[in-house]
C-alpha cells in the first residue's frame, strides 16, 4: 500500500517538475511513511510514497524494467503475485526482487491491459512508457484503491488523494453543486465523481491512457453476475464457500510484516479472524472500536470472539468528545461529504493499530454485498413480489423482515404496508431496489440552493451498464451497492482513507473475485433471501461462537449529532455562523442554520435520522470548503526519507543512489 502522484505538463522544465512532484507527494506522505521516490522526464514527473509491506529492501519505486523504457508507480497489493510470477517466468521473464511491484510491471509488458483481469487484489497504478511518452493509469475492479485525475489546460495531474493537487502551483478547488446534490441523495459519489469541479475519480475496473494530450478511458471489468461455478446442492455450496474464503484469507496474509484483523462484533469479521488464525504462527492481533455510548457498543461480542479464538485483542474506546475532536482531520482525509460519523472512530482505530506496530489488517467489508446481508435486498424481494402475494403472506413477510414491527401500533403497521404498496412498482428506471432509500435523500437536498436532478447520473450509469437490464431485481440491487455505497463510502471514507491516514493497509477477503462469483451464483439458488447471509453463517457454524453465528445484523454506527451537541467544539461556527455559511455559496443558508441550531440544541430523541444525516452532510461540506477551497487550517506536510530518484532527462536508465535510505 502506498500513494502515487504525477504531473504531465509539456515544456515545463524538469527542475520545476521535480519540485512539483515532491510537493504533491508530501501532501499524501501519510499513505507511505517508509520512503519516497520520483521519476522525472521531459514534461513528465511521477512518484510514490511507500508503505513497505512486501520485500521492504527491494521494492523501492518508481520501478523500472531492465531496459529503462517502462516505469511503474504502484499503490496496493496483487495477492496472487506468486502465481503470476511463475507464469511469467515460464514465458522467459526473470525477476530481481520478491515484490509484487515487479510482477505488475512484467505482467503489463507481457499482456498489456489484459493483465488487469488476471490481478486478484486492490490496486491503482501509473505506468509510463519513456519511449513513446504514453501514460497508463489503472484501478482495481472493486474500487478498493483510489486514483484521481484532473486536466488544467495542457496539464494532466493524477494522485491517490486529491489533496496532492493542493501542492500544484495555480491549482484551485471548487465544490460542484450538481455532484453534491447527487451525493446527498444517494449517500455516496458515483464511480467517476469526486465532489469537486474538474477532478475525476478513475472508475473501478477501468484504465486510462494519456498520449499527445488525448485521454482514452477503457473498462476492463463490468461486474458480471453470470460467471459463478455450477453448484448442485446446498452442501456443495457451503463447502465451496468455506474453501474459497479460506483461500482468499490465505492469499491476503502474504506479507513481510505482521497482519492483524479488525473485529466488529459481527459474523463477517469473526469468520475472517477464524480463518486467519488457521495460518498464524503466533497469537493473532485483533482490533476493535468500543463505544462509551452503550447504544452503539458491541464490545461484548468482540471480546467473545477474541476469547474464543485466543487472539491478542486491542480495543479503542470512543467517547463523544473523541468524535467531535477528530472529525475535521477525518473529513480532510475522506475528501468527500459523509452522511454519518462512523468513519471517525475508524480513523482513531487505525491510529491505534499503527501505534501497536501493525501495518496490515484484514476486515469483513464486502460480505453483505456478496451474501445479501442488508435489509435492502430483503425489502427488494418483498416489494417485487408484493402485488402477487395474499395479504396474510404480506403480513408474515413483513414480520419476518422487521421483527420489531409487532410492538408497533396499527397506524405504524398500516404506514409500512402502505409504503410497500406505493413502492411495489418501479418509478425510476433501473433503480427500483433503491427508491425507498433515495426518498430520504430528498430532505438532505434542501441544503442546496439549486436541487437539479440528483438521480440523472446514477440512472445513466445503470442504463449504460452492459447486462444490467437482464439482472433480477436483487442482482440490480447488488450491482448498485457494488457501484455506489461500497466503493464510494465503505471502502473509501470508512475504510481505505481512514486506515491510510495512519499508514495502515486494509485487505478484504470477501472482495476476492472467486468469492464474489461463487456468492452471487448460490445466494438465491438455495435460499429465499429472507435470512441474511444464511449460507455464509451455516458454512462457519461451529468455527465462531453460536452467539455470533445466530446474531441478527447490527449495523456499525457511531453517535452522530449527539456527539457534537454534547461537546460543541469551536469549529461548529462553520455551520452556526451566518457569515461562515455565506462563504459556501451553493448552500441554502436559512435551512442550514435552522437545521444546525435544532440538531445542536434539542434532545437526541427529538432529532430524526434524516436530520442527523443532513447535519453530518452540512458539517462535512463546510469542513471540506474550509480545507480545500479556502485552504484554511492546513498543516505543513513532511516527506519521508528518499528511497529512489530517477532522472530520465539526463538519460540515466539506472536509478540514482538512495542517499537517505542507504543510511538507514
Amino acid at each position: 500500500m502506498c500513494g502515487i502522484a504525477g504531473i504531465l505538463k509539456p515544456n515545463r522544465p524538469a527542475e520545476a517538475l521535480g519540485h512539483d512532484i515532491k510537493g504533491m507527494l508530501s501532501r499524501i506522505a501519510h499513505r507511505g511513511p517508509d520512503g519516497y521516490g520520483t521519476l522525472i522526464d521531459d514534461g513528465f514527473a511521477m512518484g510514490t510514497v511507500r508503505l513497505a509491506i512486501l520485500d521492504p529492501a527491494g521494492g523501492a519505486q518508481p520501478f523500472g524494467d531492465p531496459s529503462g523504457r517502462y516505469w511503474l508507480c504502484y499503490n496496493g497489493e496483487i495477492y496472487n503475485y506468486r502465481e503470476l510470477r511463475t507464469t511469467l517466468e515460464a514465458r522467459g521473464f526473470s525477476f530481481r526482487t520478491a515484490c509484487d511491484t515487479e510482477v505488475v510491471l512484467a505482467a503489463w509488458i507481457a499482456w498489456g491491459p489484459d493483465c488487469l483481469a488476471r490481478f486478484n487484489g486492490g490496486f491503482a497504478f501509473a505506468l509510463y512508457d519513456a519511449e513513446t511518452g504514453e501514460l497508463f493509469l489503472a484501478r482495481d475492479r472493486f474500487g478498493k484503491r483510489p486514483l484521481f485525475y484532473a486536466i488544467r489546460g495542457d496539464t494532466v495531474l493524477f494522485a491517490s488523494e486529491m489533496k496532492a493537487f493542493l501542492a500544484v502551483p495555480g491549482f484551485s478547488f471548487e465544490q460542484d453543486p450538481d455532484q453534491l446534490s447527487a451525493i446527498l441523495a444517494q449517500w455516496t459519489p458515483l464511480p467517476e465523481q469526486s465532489g469537486f469541479f474538474g477532478i475525476k475519480s478513475l472508475g473501478m475496473g477501468a484504465y486510462l491512457s494519456v498520449k499527445d494530450g488525448a485521454l482514452t478511458p477503457r473498462a476492463y471489468d463490468s461486474l458480471r453476475f453470470d460467471i459463478g461455478p455450477r453448484v448442485e446442492s446446498e452442501e456443495e455450496a457451503i463447502e465451496a464457500i468455506r474453501a474459497r474464503l479460506s483461500r482468499s484469507v490465505e492469499l491476503r496474509l502474504r506479507s513481510d510484516v505482521e497482519v492483524g484483523v479488525y473485529l466488529s462484533g459481527g459474523v463477517d469479521s469473526a469468520i475472517v479472524a477464524a480463518l486467519a488464525r488457521d495460518f498464524a504462527s503466533k497469537p493473532l492481533s485483533t482490533f476493535s472500536v468500543e463505544f462509551e455510548d452503550a447504544e452503539f457498543d458491541e464490545s461484548a461480542e468482540q471480546r467473545l470472539v477474541a476469547d474464543h479464538l485466543g487472539t491478542s485483542h486491542h480495543a479503542e474506546r470512543i467517547r463523544h468528545a473523541d468524535i467531535a475532536a477528530a472529525t475535521p482531520e477525518a473529513v480532510f482525509h475522506a475528501e468527500v461529504p459523509a452522511f454519518r460519523s462512523a468513519f471517525v472512530p475508524m480513523y482513531l482505530l487505525s491510529k491505534r493499530t499503527k501505534a501497536e506496530g501493525i501495518k496490515v489488517i484484514l476486515s469483513g467489508e464486502g460480505a453483505d454485498e456478496a451474501f445479501l446481508g442488508y435489509d435492502l435486498f430483503k425489502e427488494t424481494l418483498l416489494r417485487d413480489a408484493w402485488r402477487e402475494l395474499p395479504d396474510e403472506t404480506r403480513r408474515s413477510r413483513l414480520a419476518q423482515l422487521y421483527p420489531h414491527l409487532s410492538h408497533y401500533g396499527p397506524e405504524d403497521i398500516a404506514a409500512v404496508t402502505g409504503l410497500y404498496a406505493q413502492f411495489s412498482k418501479e418509478k425510476m428506471p433501473g433503480l427500483f431496489s433503491h427508491e425507498l432509500r433515495f426518498q430520504n435523500g430528498q430532505f438532505s437536498a434542501r441544503l442546496m440552493k439549486e436541487k437539479g436532478d440528483p438521480f440523472r447520473a446514477i440512472s445513466e450509469l445503470a442504463a449504460n451498464a452492459p447486462g444490467f437490464q437482464r439482472l433480477s431485481p436483487v442482482e440490480k440491487a447488488q450491482w448498485l451497492e457494488y457501484k455506489t455505497l461500497l466503493p464510494g463510502y465503505l471502502l473509501s471514507t470508512q475504510g481505505e482513507r481512514m486506515s491510510l491516514a495512519h499508514g495502515v493497509e486494509n485487505r478484504c477477503p470477501f472482495l476476492d473475485p472467486e468469492v464474489f462469483a461463487l456468492a452471487t451464483s448460490v445466494n438465491l439458488k438455495f435460499d429465499d433471501g429472507f435470512v441474511e447471509k444464511r449460507l455464509l453463517r451455516e458454512a462457519f457454524r461451529g468455527r465462531v461462537p453460536d452467539a455470533i453465528t445466530d446474531k441478527r445484523k447490527f449495523p456499525y454506527r457511531a453517535p452522530d449529532a449527539a456527539a457534537f451537541a454534547a461537546e460543541r467544539p469551536d469549529y461548529l461556527e462553520l455551520v452556526l455562523s451566518a457569515d461562515e455559511l455565506a462563504k459556501v455559496p451553493f448552500l441554502e443558508p436559512k435551512f442550514a442554520s435552522r437545521l444546525a441550531q435544532k440538531v445542536l440544541t434539542k434532545p437526541a430523541s427529538e432529532i430524526s435520522t434524516k436530520e442527523n444525516q443532513t447535519f453530518l452532510y452540512l458539517l462535512s461540506i463546510a469542513l471540506l470548503d474550509r480545507a480545500f477551497v479556502r485552504r484554511e487550517g492546513l498543516s505543513d506536510p513532511v516527506l519521508p526519507p528518499l528511497d529512489k530518484a530517477v532522472d530520465l532527462t539526463a538519460r540515466q536508465a539506472e536509478v540514482s543512489l538512495p542517499r537517505e535510505a542507504s543510511a538507514r
